[in-house]
């Protein structure tokens, strides 16, 4: 399918208020996309569903479900058209002095031996002259941003939630598991060959320890890679990829997101400990930022290897199951002529509360530098 008819559709099935998502897998040149046919909102009961979820931050929140069954899905190999990007030239908001009191509480707590370490966020509107297209906003994204999973989302129930995160939360073939751990940011300078603190360095090394840990129930042969530097857009992060193989497919997915969900990345340690003092301190609905997001349970058919195109091979095409799920990072909500940012960082001992303003600074300016592109 042509990119114009890929994006024809979308904006017709928009323009009728239907749900859809369309979105981009990370390092592929394969656009996606998932219109639901009427505006049910479907949700998850227990993971063996198929289709694209959309899940919130709190777990005990309902996830929704886009079902295969009730879409048209589509897809276009097109490349997206090359777009300049540009720095919005915003000003730094007025919640420096709240995000700073938060940060200063979150130490405090860890210092008192509550917390190993807390994910603190914020949320900054942008009011704009008129309302941001969002499918435009996801041209921008997709061009900017082919390591990352690059998504549009809308339910009329819901709302508009666009994004471009660089962290996988799980991805199942088979019986082949993978995820990583990645903490820590700064700003890409032009080189990966960078100095991390060593607040960012055991940062990275907490959520790595405890993804470890927890898969073990359920994963085998597990394999940790050496710490990387990877780059998500303008910024550089430190990453671990964990690799292994399932135990029991049929039983292990809902187990391995209540696992994994809410990494340390985007809560803290101890989990349960961090999520109440977010719910207690932040003082703002996160939504489905710092959530969830992907294909659950997809299906595809596979050919043989061989060559030949004959009765044999058809009779020996087998279905593919996969699930490739994404943590909710790099977000913006969209109302109407407003842009809401949703940006965090991840607290230890050692943190500076001014430092820890200036890396979500750092982050919303990425963000805007795409609507910048976009209007």
């Amino acid at each position: 399918m042509t990119l114009k008819d890929f994006f024809g559709y979308i904006y017709e099935h928009y323009n009728k208020n239907l749900p859809f998502v369309a979105y981009s897998l990370p390092n592929t040149f394969e656009t996606k996309a998932l219109l639901q046919k009427d505006k049910t909102l479907y949700k998850i009961e227990d993971y063996n569903e198929t289709g694209f979820v959309f899940a919130p931050f709190d777990i005990r929140k309902d996830a929704i479900l886009m079902p295969y069954s009730k879409s048209r899905m589509l897809l276009t190999l097109d490349d997206v058209e090359v777009v300049n990007d540009k720095t919005l030239p915003f000003d730094i908001d007025n919640n420096q002095a709240h995000h700073i009191h938060l940060v200063e509480k979150g130490i405090e707590s860890i210092n008192k031996g509550k917390l190993q370490k807390v994910v603190l966020s914020r949320k900054e509107i942008l009011d704009l002259e008129t309302p941001l297209n969002p499918l435009k906003v996801f041209k921008t994204l997709l061009n900017n941003y082919n390591s990352a999973f690059v998504y549009c989302w809308y339910h009329p129930k819901v709302g508009m939630w666009l994004g471009a995160t660089p962290e996988t939360l799980l991805s199942i073939e088979r019986n082949r598991f993978s995820t990583m751990a990645l903490a820590g940011t700064q700003d890409y300078a032009g080189t990966l060959d960078v100095n991390w603190s060593p607040k960012e360095i055991e940062e990275q090394k907490m959520v790595s320890d405890y993804v470890e840990k927890v898969l073990q129930e359920h994963i085998k042969n597990i394999e940790v890679s050496e710490v990387q530097t990877v780059k998500a857009g303008r910024l550089l992060h430190l990453r671990t990829d964990i690799l292994g193989e399932l135990i029991d497919h049929s039983k292990s997915i809902q187990k391995l997101i209540l696992k994994l969900h809410p990494t340390p990345a985007v809560c803290g340690l101890p989990k349960i400990d961090a999520m109440q003092f977010i719910l207690d301190n932040e003082h703002y609905n996160r939504e489905f930022y710092s959530g969830f997001l992907g294909e659950l349970n997809k299906e595809t058919k596979v050919q043989p290897r061989s060559g030949k195109r004959n009765i044999e091979n058809t009779a020996y095409t087998f279905n593919k199951r996969s699930t490739n799920l994404f943590v909710n990072l790099r977000c913006m909500q969209l109302q109407d002529t407003k842009a809401i940012l949703y940006v965090g960082g991840g607290i230890t001992k050692d943190s500076n509360p001014e430092n820890e303003w200036l890396e979500t600074v750092n982050k919303t300016n990425t963000i805007k530098s795409v609507i910048t592109t976009s209007t």
